[in-house]
């Protein structure tokens, strides 16, 4: 028993410590850029910087956790369920493709899992937490609640194990959702940073601050820009928008929102929904606005 839980406590001592690391290197990236290039000026301790900062820690640790039980269950119900002649047929398609591949169709199933965020009551309640912040830098990224953050990857993922794009652990296709979710990880704290930075004809192929900064606008158009790395699946779909030389104004929710921590984590597990069900969060606003 002794023996289990020193073991355990070295395992998260390493976790803690890797996830420092990737603190310090991201303070190091960011701060500096975020001072030099700042679209809003802000002090670096911020107000809500300590909730922000218990949120990166959580983010980092609690949804793989949560994480693990589903990914198995689809991923057994997959094996069984689709033709193993179609998943050897994706295997043998060259490493560059598949990963192409897959950041398309987790991507594309990440926007609409991210669409219905914003337009289901019931997932707002959890997504607002992320975009309750007046205000945007990347440390923003890792605000949002522990199931917001579940469903947004189930969404991204799971079509990976339908087409035969991820696998189990310990193959080739058991790293693609690591991947994935990794290049995605580091993309949305660069798109949420402080920066007022184009990217010219590049912002048709990727996302950036400006494109990801109009998503978290308080004032109108709202509920747009929902890809997190590519643009162009809002111009498909209709909801883009990203004007040359313009930025929002305000950002944040209407709804109230705690500042700690606590009561951001519970709030959304109790408090009734911020509208009548069959309302999307964009219909109330300009019922609100008028």
């Amino acid at each position: 028993m002794v023996e289990y839980l020193t073991q355990h406590l070295q395992t998260v001592a390493i976790d803690l410590f890797r996830l420092c690391l990737w603190l310090a290197i991201l303070s190091v990236i960011f701060v500096p850029l975020e001072r030099l290039f700042a679209l809003h000026r802000a002090a670096v301790f911020r107000d809500g910087i300590g909730t922000d900062l218990a949120w990166y820690f959580i983010n980092a640790l609690l949804p793989t956790l949560l994480l693990s039980a589903p990914l198995g269950l689809v991923a057994g119900a997959v094996h069984g369920l689709v033709p193993a002649g179609f998943h050897a047929t994706v295997a043998a398609a060259p490493f560059w493709a598949r990963t192409l591949a897959a950041l398309v169709v987790a991507e594309t199933g990440y926007y609409w899992g991210h669409r219905m965020m914003h337009e289901l009551p019931a997932l707002w309640r959890f997504h607002s937490v992320h975009h309750s912040a007046g205000h945007i830098d990347f440390l923003v990224n890792s605000r949002a609640h522990p199931i917001d953050i579940v469903f947004g990857r189930l969404c991204g993922t799971i079509p990976l194990y339908v087409v035969g794009l991820a696998g189990p652990v310990g193959t080739t296709a058991g790293t693609m959702p690591l991947l994935i979710t990794m290049v995605g990880t580091i993309w949305g704290f660069f798109i949420h940073a402080n920066l007022r930075w184009r990217l010219g004809p590049l912002e048709w192929l990727v996302t950036s601050p400006a494109f990801h900064h109009w998503h978290h606008s308080l004032t109108a158009p709202t509920d747009r820009n929902f890809a997190s790395t590519l643009p162009w699946l809002d111009r498909l779909f209709g909801t883009f928008h990203s004007p040359n030389g313009e930025w929002p104004s305000r950002y944040g929710i209407k709804e109230m929102m705690p500042d700690s921590l606590g009561q951001q984590l519970v709030q959304p597990l109790l408090e009734p929904r911020p509208w009548p069900v069959g309302y999307s969060r964009s219909t109330v606003q300009r019922a609100r606005s008028q």
